[in-house]
């Protein structure tokens, strides 16, 4: 199960999503109400969120190596990792906020706490945090990975787009710059800053591969040079049924930069069909789920 603090580690910027996601083959998910899983949010569109069962215990070892030195800040910070790898969203925040009384400087305290945030959708609570942990520790990429996101869903895309570019000059390797170059390519555009858009996928030269997770995002920057037909690069849409929901976090990425796309481009009625297929999915975590929701919100009058 990759950690998302692996700040040297390939694929940084997905590496958190990837451990929810790793976390949900513990189950058969639909979902996810069963009496072992929690209401977590309800969401702009008005569908209520839950986590996943915890069937493997691991909120519950982390609680108990915690028991044992129960001030050390680390250790508060496995426990919140724990519960954001089922979806404990909420939980994990609460985990944090206790870590910051013991640590009031402490910048990974501060990053986990606005990761979480994010997905609660609380997005101007995450801005603040995000900020005050690169006040702490300004050479840490996957702060302003998510100090972007907050700012993106906050449609404020000319903040995105300078958190997003801070996070492009600090990757340290190809996956990382690929991922963070998608979304700051996606804030200039949303920015209507279509030249400095083209200027920055244009440094994903065509010599440049990468494997694993961080492919589609590089099929999607593809898709935006004209590199890659539509067709090629939106995976096959997943079925929603059984344990594995990496196919869903790979499908929700593509097919919201794609309805993104499609929207900044003029073409809303396309944009929406996407956006509309990716909140069939159980994976409300995804950042593509959230955009695509945001986007349905607003269209809906409700965001």
């Amino acid at each position: 199960m990759t950690n998302h603090r692996m700040l040297l580690g390939a694929a940084i910027c997905v590496a958190g999503a990837i451990l929810a996601i790793g976390a949900a083959r513990q189950t058969t998910p639909t979902e996810f109400t069963t009496a072992s899983a929690q209401f977590e949010i309800t969401s702009p569109l008005g569908r209520k969120l839950y986590s996943l069962p915890d069937e493997k215990g691991v909120i519950a070892a982390a609680q108990k190596e915690l028991a044992a030195n129960p001030n050390d800040v680390k250790l508060m910070l496995k426990v919140a990792e724990a519960q954001a790898s089922v979806w404990q969203d909420r939980e994990a925040v609460e985990t944090c906020t206790n870590a910051l009384h013991l640590s009031p400087n402490n910048a990974d305290a501060y990053l986990e706490r606005g990761h979480r945030e994010v997905a609660l959708r609380r997005f101007r609570d995450a801005q603040k945090d995000l900020e005050q942990a690169a006040k702490l520790d300004p050479k840490k990429l996957d702060v302003y990975y998510h100090l972007g996101l907050a700012h993106y869903f906050l449609q404020e895309f000319s903040e995105a787009a300078n958190a997003f570019q801070k996070a492009v000059d600090l990757a340290p390797n190809n996956d990382s710059r690929i991922n963070s170059t998608n979304w700051l390519y996606a804030s200039l555009r949303r920015a209507g800053r279509t030249e400095q858009a083209a200027s920055a996928i244009a440094k994903i030269t065509p010599d440049i591969t990468t494997s694993g997770h961080s492919e589609f995002y590089l099929h999607l920057v593809r898709f935006f040079q004209g590199a890659m037909k539509e067709s090629d690069a939106v995976p096959q849409e997943p079925t929603r049924e059984g344990v594995d929901l990496e196919p869903e976090l790979q499908f929700d990425t593509v097919a919201y930069g794609v309805g993104n796309w499609y929207l900044y481009n003029g073409k809303p009625t396309q944009a929406q069909e996407y956006f509309g297929r990716v909140v069939k999915g159980r994976v409300w975590i995804t950042w593509g789920f959230i955009g695509s929701e945001a986007e349905l919100a607003r269209a809906s009058g409700r965001g």
